[in-house]
């Protein structure tokens, strides 16, 4: 091996920027470790780029326009001619994206790590080879290593669906103009998302979804209300159907044969059917890191591999696909690389995650539900309440959704909640501190919370008006 490609070597070594890897790198690079870390082409990783920040951007857009159409109900006249202009909407959310980037590419190099974009295979234990995004070479060897590659759309074995160039959650950010109408297959969260987002633009909708009801993992009376919300918005819903063919015709319109042997069209198809890990090619095996039957990277809860001195995290690891459970992978990891023994380390286990699905209104959702409730034993009493009875609803004339907390009957602890509403993303976070703080629900109820607020409606929620007998 001559110099060029002689092996350097690092304390750290971090393969994917994505949100824990990238903040472990900096952390460790600022305490004055060595560290390397390699991005194959995103700055900052999925979220900044192709994911939370440009879709949540859009979503805001669309919300935006959604209440210039209702100014007339806020007492504001004179808006007329309101209308989606596509370029200036790609260039709000490039704006945001590009000046997130930035200021991660200014981070990096500010914390003192080597910053490489590059293609890194594993050739050995702990060494990777990188093909340089500018030409070269490079070989790196960690004294730990950190996996954090990420993941991408999942493109299913669908008939024709490699040849009808299909959009997905990455290329649908790019468009030049928006389609009259649109196919969506998939009602997880991000399908659902886009749903929203396109049909309050303008957008024809139709979406397709294999289970009986959108967002399956919630309580199905929670998914029937979004359902609902998405045909009152004009979504055309098609659940419990499965796409078995797809086609695109001469005109480019694109067809949809179901199992059921009926067919849906429309100008464009968005396939939303899940992600898959981005391991493929990656070289692990030779690096001595299991991978299970999909691809994620096997890992102990401390987030070890079975290779001596590398870790895996973030959504390869098979953490939830959440930047913030990414977030506390950093934390786990932060706390593990520096621990003398497992007596001090950080485990994933118990891990109290929450999550949101933007649509309008949004679903904020932490802990049990109540299916998960009874399965696990519990003895269930339901809080119940139509966002509709919250002041602060009525002031903002945001009415739609239903708040529904889980309640173990015996204690009155709070085991869950399903908020869907306006601003549930910032309210579901009051249940989620009372949880880890074991609150019941009648400390939560009596504690003075502002008004006119949305989490006032904790105050109300947990009466005897609205909690089931």
């Amino acid at each position: 091996m001559d110099d060029a490609t002689a092996v350097e070597d690092v304390d750290l070594l971090v393969v994917g920027g994505g949100k824990a890897g990238k903040t472990l790198a900096m952390e460790s690079a600022s305490a004055g470790a060595k560290v390397a870390m390699i991005e194959r082409s995103m700055i900052g990783g999925t979220c900044i780029n192709v994911a939370c920040i440009p879709t949540k951007t859009l979503i805001n857009s669309g919300r935006v326009f959604d209440t210039i159409r209702r100014a007339r109900e806020f007492g504001v006249a004179g808006v007329d001619d309101v209308h989606v202009d596509i370029d200036l909407l790609r260039h709000r959310k490039e704006d945001v994206v590009g000046t997130m980037v930035a200021g991660q590419r200014k981070a990096f190099i500010g914390s003192g790590m080597d910053f490489i974009m590059g293609e890194a295979t594993f050739v050995a234990e702990r060494t990777v080879q990188v093909e340089l995004n500018d030409g070269g070479v490079r070989m790196l060897r960690g004294a730990d290593v950190v996996v954090d590659l990420g993941t991408e759309p999942a493109l299913p074995p669908i008939k024709g669906l490699a040849t009808s160039s299909v959009q997905t959650s990455n290329t649908i950010l790019r468009l030049t103009s928006l389609p009259a109408s649109i196919v969506i297959l998939g009602g997880g969260y991000i399908g659902c998302e886009y749903a929203d987002l396109l049909a309050g633009i303008g957008v024809d909708v139709t979406l397709v979804q294999g289970p009986a009801h959108l967002l399956p993992r919630e309580d199905v009376d929670v998914s029937a209300l979004i359902e609902a919300q998405f045909e009152k918005a004009g979504i055309t819903l098609h659940l419990g159907a499965r796409a078995q063919q797809i086609a695109r015709t001469a005109d480019g319109r694109v067809t949809v044969t179901l199992a059921s042997g009926d067919t849906v069209s429309a100008d464009d198809i968005l396939v939303a059917l899940g992600r898959t890990p981005m391991t493929a090619g990656a070289g692990l095996e030779r690096a001595g890191v299991q991978l299970d039957e999909r691809g994620y990277i096997v890992t102990d809860e401390y987030l070890r591999t079975d290779a001596d001195h590398v870790w895996a995290a973030g959504d390869v690891a098979g953490t939830p696909q959440f930047t913030h459970a990414s977030y506390d992978d950093y934390r786990v990891l932060s706390t593990n690389l520096a621990a003398a023994g497992e007596a001090s380390m950080r485990s994933t286990r118990g891990r109290l995650i929450p999550y949101c699905v933007f649509t309008t209104p949004e679903l904020g959702r932490v802990g049990m539900t109540e299916a998960e409730a009874r399965a696990a034993g519990h003895d269930v009493r339901i809080a119940r309440m139509p966002v509709a009875a919250i002041p602060r609803a009525r002031t903002v004339g945001h009415l739609d959704g239903s708040w529904k907390a889980v309640i173990d009957r015996p204690t009155g602890q709070i085991l869950g909640a399903a908020l869907l509403g306006t601003e549930s993303s910032e309210a579901i976070t009051v249940v989620q501190v009372a949880l880890q703080a074991g609150m019941d629900y009648a400390r939560l109820r009596d504690t003075i919370i502002t008004h006119p607020t949305m989490a006032e409606g904790f105050t109300l929620l947990f009466t005897p008006a609205y909690l089931e007998p």
